[in-house]
């Protein structure tokens, strides 16, 4: 019997049918019942009030009654497969509040929802759904974008084995654990990457600030590989990962992360979140929201207090 719900949300502008064909390959693995949660983004909704005359109102409801059926058809092959457990339309605003709303209700194994690329003013102002998934999301959040499902996937752990930004040693267990649960479940294999700045590339001002002092900066760097390379490979020995699966690259995860995934074929990458504080949360981000927009395959989002049942 199904344990649990899975919730999807799907939009009308974001490849809508290939969420769903996500979602429900998905489902049928974790033996889950499917929410479907449509929403028409483009779609603002009409002012509302005693002052709104019939004629409007009649005109919202007439959206809505067309929202509800594109709802129900895109639900069809999740109700054919006998995994469906409710469709229902988003009407709320802002779209992330609704949709977390939705969740909290529920209380699903996993969040899915399809993704595209954001502007750098949506990056900027910090309003895009994707990103406040991202921030206050309380279980796990898979992002699909628009590549086709694959047969036997490669999976890809993006750890901080020295936790230098602030991460629980916990986080990085769950992120493994979480690869390896997806990559059992669709006959994949599982691979750690990690990447670490070298002292070399904060660049010429620090090194300036200090003259005259001559910094040993090739020694420092090669400390630097060796105490990550020693908690990297710690990690993996733990989860029964082999060396040959276990990517130790210097760089910013930036720019490192989509270039690795690229070359090695990687179609999921799970990554960490963490909740921090408003003004901590402008100036530091989180990785998974600097290299959500250049990634090229889906991303699935975990936290040390969310895990995948």
């Amino acid at each position: 019997m199904p344990r649990k719900n899975m919730l999807v949300v799907v939009e009308s502008d974001c490849k809508p049918e290939l969420t769903i064909d996500r979602a429900l390959r998905i489902a049928g693995l974790l033996e889950c019942k499917l929410d479907v949660l449509f929403c028409e983004t483009s779609y603002s909704a009409l002012p509302g009030g005693i002052a709104v005359s019939s004629e409007v109102d009649a005109i919202r409801q007439h959206i809505f009654e067309w929202q509800q059926g594109v709802a129900e058809e895109l639900a069809e092959p999740v109700r054919s497969a006998g995994l469906l457990g409710s469709v229902s339309v988003l009407l709320d605003r802002p779209v992330a509040d609704g949709i977390l709303a939705k969740a909290l209700n529920s209380e699903p194994c996993l969040l899915m929802k399809g993704t595209e690329f954001h502007s750098s003013a949506q990056r900027s102002i910090l309003v895009d759904t994707d990103w406040q998934l991202i921030r206050k999301c309380l279980y796990p959040l898979w992002l699909v974008k628009h590549r086709e499902f694959w047969d036997t996937p490669r999976i890809a752990a993006a750890v901080d084995p020295t936790h230098n930004h602030d991460k629980p040693a916990t986080l990085d267990q769950i992120i493994v654990e979480a690869a390896q649960r997806f990559a059992k479940l669709l006959n994949g294999e599982v691979g750690l990457i990690h990447t670490y700045t070298r002292l070399s590339e904060i660049g010429k001002a620090a090194t300036k600030a200090i003259l005259p002092i001559k910094l040993p900066i090739d020694e420092i760097d090669q400390r630097t590989k060796t105490v990550h390379r020693k908690a990297l490979d710690a990690l993996a020995a733990r989860n029964g990962i082999q060396s040959a699966h276990v990517h130790q690259l210097p760089g910013r995860s930036q720019d490192i992360l989509p270039a690795f995934v690229r070359a090695n074929g990687i179609n999921l990458v799970v990554m960490g979140a963490l909740a921090r504080s408003g003004i901590k949360r402008m100036v530091i981000g989180s990785t998974a929201e600097r290299v959500l927009d250049h990634l090229p395959c889906d991303v699935l989002i975990v936290r040390d207090n969310a895990q995948i049942d």
